[in-house]
């Protein structure tokens, strides 16, 4: 049975599952080189599958996440949670502004949220009717589609892909289909749905306020708060607490208002002299208290072990290192795609699931192998690509991994653009750039090499083999730290010989690595670790400020050239920089094989 999952709202993408395994997972921002693309993945899905090999004939079942939403068919930049209200002139924004100026009134008056929705309804209604028009007109797709309630989506994207027969599945984000959470009892693949929260509610959304208070852009730049937070006192703990909290397993919005009315009273009711730094340690810490406050409750209710997280507050690695830290739980997982990149894996997955309980089938997780679900170039693209920009390359088939180790051992930085790309929101050592992880400085310089500004530290990349010499609280979340979704605190071993990497409160983001999952990563951290005696190096993502991951050998060709990074090892090929200079792109730009839609506008 093949099924197509589709995404169509923000970081919109799509996803093939084959009788229950995913084979394609990609996400229209990767394409289009637009941050976190939103409106219908036109692309997405025909990449999807094409990389899965699949024809309009071949599809069973469309699954589409979100039951009731407004269409965007255009694509286009997600500038931000309040940059796009404002800027935004649609039906989406008008009912935004109406909810901050009626949301205080929410609880206390009967019938305001039907009514709100009531209004809404006729929009829901229209993008159900014409995305079932766009997939037969302009995909030939012809099989039933079923429209997957958004935090089911989120659940089953992770319940499917954790290994786990029974277990508490929590989401909890901004909102999604009127809620900011479900939780559910599953047990041998039947969900039971105990418990949801209003989208009104949003512990997600308290955190975004603070996003944009702290001068970034909400739903956006969440992990620069998180990274700002350790640096900070959580001075207005009880302030932010006395508006967003969690009574007896329930999530409740004490302050009783709602986006920009919230921005507001936040503000208003902060001392003279407040700092960006104390309130994002006061919402990180609140946030924390709530989610173990919440998790806990419902781990005591069912009796569970065994938990797994998703949703866009479980990006929050701090957070999902203190859910994990509670006493009764013993194993969690947080999915790779935990936002609403993963809405489209989620959403297939959850119609596989539905269809085999319906035929009596037994359809149990397994183990995500790896989430390498996106585009793969061989030797001879590589090479025309290289071509085609004049750089000088040095070819070592099957054993560049040697040479890289070599240039990281030497002190050098090295892009890595290898074997197919990622799925989500993290770099797995495929689209990723690598450094030792001994230098305290590291984080300043090449995050301005890198055009970025970030506070969070780099991510260590860590052979599996070392787990126990590196972090001490991974018993039970290692199977999760595979794809960097989870913090850790760090031995006094690792903090002292890889300071790169190790943030000021003592934690880490780590990716465990294990030869299975990536044996030619896996290869470059042992020839590394054989070079040096550390096991570990530093992974961050390939790619330049506000701009996607790197999909294509133009794209990482470009990002090397922008970036002026020692070498770039891409494929079996390894190139010396910096090799760049304005002329040499000017040239450059315009011959890709594969095209390029920076910047552009979609046709529809």
């Amino acid at each position: 049975m093949r099924i197509l999952g589709i995404t169509d709202g923000q970081t919109s993408g799509a996803a093939i599952v084959e009788d229950g395994r995913i084979v394609a997972a990609i996400n229209e921002e990767r394409i289009r080189r637009i941050k976190m693309a939103r409106g219908f993945p036109w692309d997405s899905i025909k990449e999807a599958m094409r990389l899965a090999n699949v024809t309009a004939g071949d599809i069973d079942v469309v699954a589409l996440a979100n039951v009731n939403m407004e269409l965007r068919e255009k694509v286009d930049g997600w500038p931000g949670w309040f940059q796009a209200r404002s800027q935004d002139a649609d039906l989406h924004s008008a009912f935004f502004q109406l909810a901050s100026r009626f949301g205080h009134v929410a609880i206390d008056v009967p019938g305001v949220k039907q009514a709100y929705y009531g209004l809404r309804t006729p929009a829901y209604m229209q993008r159900r009717r014409r995305i079932k028009e766009i997939l037969q007109s302009d995909f030939g797709i012809n099989a039933p589609v079923e429209f997957i309630n958004h935090h089911y989506a989120h659940a089953t994207s992770g319940y499917y892909t954790a290994n786990f027969k029974d277990a508490l599945v929590v989401t909890m984000d901004g909102g999604g289909d009127g809620h900011c959470s479900h939780i559910y009892d599953v047990r041998d693949g039947n969900f039971e749905l105990l418990n949801t929260a209003d989208s009104y509610n949003s512990v997600g959304n308290y955190y975004a306020y603070v996003t944009a208070l702290c001068g970034y852009k909400a739903k956006r730049h969440e992990g620069k708060i998180t990274g700002l937070a350790a640096r900070g006192e959580p001075k207005y703990r009880d302030l932010l607490r006395n508006m967003i909290t969690c009574q007896d397993g329930k999530l409740l919005n004490k302050g009783k208002v709602l986006f920009s009315t919230a921005l507001k009273k936040i503000s208003s009711a902060l001392p003279d002299g407040w700092t960006h730094e104390d309130l994002a340690a006061s919402i990180q810490l609140v946030c924390e208290d709530i989610a173990k406050d919440y998790v806990g409750y419902w781990v005591d209710k069912t009796g569970h072990s065994n938990v797994v997280l998703t949703g866009g507050l479980f990006a929050n690695v701090r957070i999902n290192e203190e859910v994990h830290s509670l006493p009764k739980i013993a194993n969690t997982f947080v999915h790779p795609g935990m936002s609403d990149e993963g809405l489209a894996v989620g959403a297939a997955l959850a119609a596989f699931g539905d269809n085999a309980r319906k035929t009596n089938q037994t359809y149990t997780p397994t183990e995500l192998p790896s989430v390498y679900l996106g585009n793969e170039y061989s030797d001879a693209e590589i090479a025309e690509a290289l071509s085609l920009a004049g750089l000088k390359a040095q070819h070592f088939p099957g054993e560049v991994e040697p040479e890289i180790a070599d240039k990281l051992a030497s002190g050098k930085v090295v892009a890595r653009f290898n074997g197919r790309m990622e799925y989500g929101p993290r770099a797995l050592g495929n689209r990723t750039i690598m450094y030792q992880p001994g230098d305290p400085s590291v984080n300043d310089w090449l995050n301005e090499l890198l055009k970025r500004t970030e506070f969070m530290p780099f991510a260590p990349s860590s052979l599996a083999e070392h787990t126990q010499q590196l972090y001490e609280n991974s018993k039970g979340a290692c199977d999760t730290a595979r794809f960097m979704t989870v913090c850790m605190h760090c031995t006094p071993w690792m903090m002292e010989r890889c300071s790169g990497v190790v943030h000021v409160d003592g934690t880490a983001r780590p990716q465990i690595v294990r030869k299975q999952d990536n044996p030619s990563y896996h290869r470059i951290i042992s020839e590394y670790y054989e070079r040096t005696g550390v096991p570990v190096v530093i992974n961050t993502s390939f790619n330049v400020h506000e701009e996607p991951i790197v999909r294509t050998p133009d794209d990482a060709i470009r990002a090397f050239l922008d970036s002026a990074l020692d070498y770039l090892a891409i494929g079996d090929y390894l190139v010396e920089g910096p090799v760049g200079s304005a002329e040499t792109r000017k040239k450059w730009e315009g011959k890709s094989k594969w095209g390029h839609a920076r910047h552009a506008e979609t046709a529809r």
